[in-house]
C-alpha cells in the first residue's frame, strides 16, 4: 500500500511539475513577444500544415506592420465588432460572457462565446480551436498573463497582425491587400467594417464577402465603430 501511495505521489508531482513548466513556457514567450513580434502562431502553423497537405508549396499570406501603419478605421471596427469594452476590462469581460450564455440558452445552441480580443489572441498564439473546459481554462490563464505583461496597444497590435482573415490569410496587411488591393494603412471606414464582419468565421465569410447577413453586420459595425475607444 505504501508503495502504491508513493508512486501516486510521484505521478502527481510529475504532473504538477509538467503543468508549472508549461505555464512558465507560455509566460516566457509572452514576455519575449512584448518587445519582439511573433513569427508564427499555433493557428498559423495548423493552417500552413493543412494547406501544404493539398499543395506542398502553399504558403500563408501574412506581413507584419507596425501599429501606426494600421488604419484607425480598422482598429475601431475590430473593437466595435469583437470587444466593445476592450480598453476597460482586464482581459475577460464577464458581463459579455453572461450575456452570451443567456443568448445561447435562448437559442438552444452555442452561437456566441463572449471572448475578448485578448482571449482570442491567447487562443490564436498558443492553443487550438477545439472547445473544452480544459482548453478554456488554459486560455484564461494565458489571457491574464498577456494583460499583466502587455499594454492594450501591444495587445491590439499583435492581434491585428496575427488574426485569421480567410484561407491562409493572417493579419491586417495581408487581408487589406487580398480583399481590397491596398495596404492596411489605406483602409477606409466601410472596408474596415466589412473586414471586421468577417472575423467570427473568416474562412466562410471571406469566400462569401457579401450577402444579407454580412451587409447587416457591416452596417451595424459601421454605426458603432466611432464609439470604440482605441489605445
Amino acid at each position: 500500500m505504501n508503495t502504491v501511495l508513493r508512486w501516486l505521489a510521484l505521478a502527481f508531482a510529475a504532473v504538477l511539475v509538467g503543468i508549472i513548466g508549461l505555464q512558465l513556457w507560455y509566460l516566457g514567450w509572452i514576455a519575449w513577444w512584448k518587445w519582439n513580434d511573433p513569427a508564427e502562431t499555433a493557428f498559423m502553423a495548423r493552417e500552413a500544415a493543412a494547406l501544404q497537405q493539398k499543395n506542398p508549396k502553399a504558403e500563408l499570406k501574412q506581413r507584419w506592420v507596425a501599429y501606426g501603419r494600421i488604419s484607425i478605421h480598422l482598429k475601431r471596427a475590430v473593437i466595435a465588432s469583437e470587444d466593445a469594452r476592450f480598453s476597460e476590462h482586464e482581459g475577460v469581460d464577464w458581463d459579455a460572457i453572461e450575456k452570451a450564455y443567456e443568448e445561447n440558452l435562448k437559442r438552444g445552441r452555442p452561437a456566441k462565446g463572449g471572448s475578448t480580443i485578448t482571449q482570442q489572441l491567447a487562443k490564436n498564439l498558443f492553443l487550438s480551436p477545439e472547445r473544452s473546459y480544459l482548453r478554456k481554462g488554459q486560455e484564461l490563464v494565458i489571457t491574464y498573463m498577456i494583460e499583466t505583461l502587455w499594454d492594450k496597444r501591444r495587445i491590439l497590435e499583435v492581434y491585428l497582425n496575427v488574426v485569421e482573415w480567410g484561407d491562409g490569410i493572417f493579419g491586417a496587411e495581408a487581408a487589406a491587400r487580398h480583399y481590397y488591393g491596398v495596404s492596411a494603412s489605406q483602409l477606409g471606414p466601410e472596408q474596415a467594417a466589412r473586414l471586421a464582419a468577417y472575423l467570427p468565421n473568416p474562412k466562410r465569410y471571406g469566400r462569401i464577402r457579401f450577402g444579407p447577413y454580412l451587409d447587416r453586420r457591416t452596417a451595424s459595425i459601421a454605426r458603432n465603430m466611432y464609439d470604440a475607444v482605441v489605445p
